[in-house]
């Protein structure tokens, strides 16, 4: 007969299963299947998808991507700061609390009713652009929410709550007692930010930045919604190669997305090593 700490290994690894279940059929064999379709021509394993992945369409579509995902990730990670370092001063308790609590709830707003939200508020006439006419000012056409600027505010709509969540915990860990050291050594506020402060903050912001660039790149809905196929994203590009609205081609999507799957991959791993790499204040 088995041991009752036999028995109880099984009911623990017995506990497990649906976890194990849900992960194998959402997540590896999705990604399995993704991984054959890309490597698939014809009924042959072949690079070909790969190699039209990278036309200059594709090209440019991954570069836009790219360079939307690191502006809305350092303004984000910038404004996030800024903000999340007001919130944890704030004198008021209930200040802080309903300021993060805004913060959780604007982090998880997103996708098409984001998109949404922003067209009857900065549209062609949205509520603020017919207020700002209204006092003589035109926002249109130097501006135009239905374009990568407009998508850029959108996103960092979504970019600062979730960096605010990410940074107040690191923000807190920052003791009081540093900051008095540093001050009766003589340091002014800016050498203490810039040889104590942020160097110990230094990993959990650069931490954040990658986070804030996957979730960028990622996202789709907010993008179709707002701007259609007029920018050129690679989660567009994919989406209408799955749909086949122009052109019906679900193993050129697969590719891209396991390009895309790379790139998420390096953003985690870079993450990962940030957190494992010990940091110090500058001496």
């Amino acid at each position: 007969m088995s041991s009752p700490r036999h028995r109880l290994r099984r009911a623990a690894w017995l506990a497990l299963a649906p976890f194990f279940v849900f992960g194998l059929a959402f997540e590896i064999l999705p990604i399995l299947t993704l991984v054959r379709s890309s490597f698939t021509a014809g009924g042959e394993w072949s690079l070909a998808n790969f190699g039209r992945a990278f036309t200059p369409m594709m090209v440019a579509s991954f570069r836009n991507s790219l360079q939307l995902s690191a502006v809305t990730a350092l303004l984000g990670v910038v404004g996030g700061t800024v903000i999340g370092y007001a919130i944890i001063t704030a004198r008021s308790r209930f200040v802080r609390e309903s300021l993060t609590a805004l913060a959780d709830v604007t982090a998880n707003f997103g996708g098409a009713p984001l998109a949404f939200a922003f067209i009857i508020t900065l549209g062609s006439t949205g509520v603020i652009t017919l207020l700002l006419k209204a006092v003589g000012v035109s926002l249109y056409p130097s501006f135009r929410i239905y374009s990568v600027s407009g998508l850029t505010i959108a996103y960092v709509y979504f970019q600062l709550p979730l960096m605010i969540l990410l940074v107040v915990p690191a923000l807190l860990g920052l003791r009081q007692e540093w900051r008095e050291a540093a001050v009766n050594l003589g340091a002014t506020r800016a050498q203490y930010w810039g040889r104590v402060a942020l160097p110990i903050l230094a990993p959990s912001l650069l931490g954040s930045f990658l986070l804030l660039f996957a979730n960028a790149f990622g996202a789709y809905a907010t993008a179709w919604t707002l701007t259609g196929p007029d920018v050129n994203l690679v989660t567009v590009q994919i989406a209408a190669l799955v749909r086949g609205e122009v052109q019906l081609d679900p193993a050129l999507a697969d590719a891209l997305a396991l390009v895309s799957l790379g790139v998420m991959a390096v953003c985690v791993a870079g993450y990962r090593w940030l957190a494992t790499r010990p940091w110090r204040a500058a001496p």
